[in-house]
């Protein structure tokens, strides 16, 4: 954190530089939580034009003023493609905002959620309460394990893997590996989908190249789709989308996105389809890596 004066007024700042190019600076009003886990440093603290907001290493996780952005996407581009989900297994997510977005949908039966770190868990839940408002639902399973060593031993399938990971650092890097994509890729059902997060188009090409190639052995299908952000470096930010089959234009279901109590901040059928309309820079850092959608 910085500090600077401010007419007297001591004026508190957390910054995230990403990768010594860039930084984001959010004003603190107080820290409401602050400790160390055997993962990572932990915060949370109350900004004053952000809301709460999470750090993982001073890196920032989530704010309570974008934070349905990140998760509507995340859940509902793969749940409206799927035809019925019934199940959905989560890796990460530990502020339960996946997890919250993921059981909007009544077909769900069953969510298992994977997060390796309690203590992050633990601060959403006392601090962060309008993201993990759902930890507590009945048809979620809550795990504190490593996501990688869970799914190398489970023997269920699902609909859906949504990898809510952070950056592919620390207790994250696993996440990112080829070994770990075969391992998910054998998890899913017939017309299963993985989503995995792939960060910003502007600043991690590389990142991303490693991570398509990590995944193209597995999957027939690879796409990637882009969101607006204010909490993470550039303003933009990408998810990718792995499947065996499903197409999310072509398997897309509106009618069901638009059904009674659907009503999002950020997603609709519209932004659905346009997330998929890749800028040129993007799909020229990626050629032969994703594959086109039929817009």
């Amino acid at each position: 954190m910085t500090d600077g004066n401010n007419g007297g007024k001591l004026d508190l700042w957390v910054t995230e530089t990403h990768k010594n190019l860039v930084s984001l600076g959010f004003r603190v009003e107080r820290t409401l939580f602050s400790g160390t886990s055997a993962y990572q440093q932990v915060d949370v603290v109350e900004t004053a034009g952000h809301g709460t907001l999470l750090l993982n290493d001073g890196i920032v996780m989530v704010s309570e003023r974008d934070e349905f952005v990140y998760h509507e996407m995340i859940a509902h581009v793969p749940l409206f493609t799927i035809a019925e989900p019934k199940s959905v297994l989560i890796i990460g997510g530990g502020d339960g905002g996946t997890a919250r977005e993921v059981l909007r949908h009544k077909s769900v039966e069953r969510a298992v959620m994977v997060e390796i770190d309690e203590m992050v868990v633990d601060a959403c839940k006392k601090h962060m309460p309008s993201l993990s408002c759902a930890l507590d639902d009945p048809r979620l399973e809550l795990i504190i394990d490593d996501g990688v060593k869970y799914a190398q031993n489970c023997t269920e399938t699902f609909d859906a893997v949504l990898i809510d990971s952070t950056d592919p650092i620390g207790p994250a890097q696993p996440l990112f590996d080829r070994s770990f994509y075969k391992t998910i890729a054998g998890l899913l059902s017939e017309n299963g989908v993985m989503i995995s997060q792939s960060e910003s188009p502007f600043y991690d090409t590389e990142i991303q190249n490693s991570m398509f190639s990590n995944q193209r052995p597995f999957f027939e299908k690879i796409h990637m789709y882009t969101f607006s952000t204010l909490t993470y470096p550039g303003g933009l930010w990408s998810f990718g989308f792995a499947s065996n089959g499903l197409c999310p234009i072509r398997n897309f279901d509106p009618k069901r996105a638009e059904a009674p109590g659907m009503d999002m901040q950020y997603y609709n059928p519209a932004v659905h389809r346009a997330a998929f309309a890749l800028p040129g820079f993007v799909t020229r850092g990626l050629t032969g890596l994703i594959d086109p959608v039929p817009l």
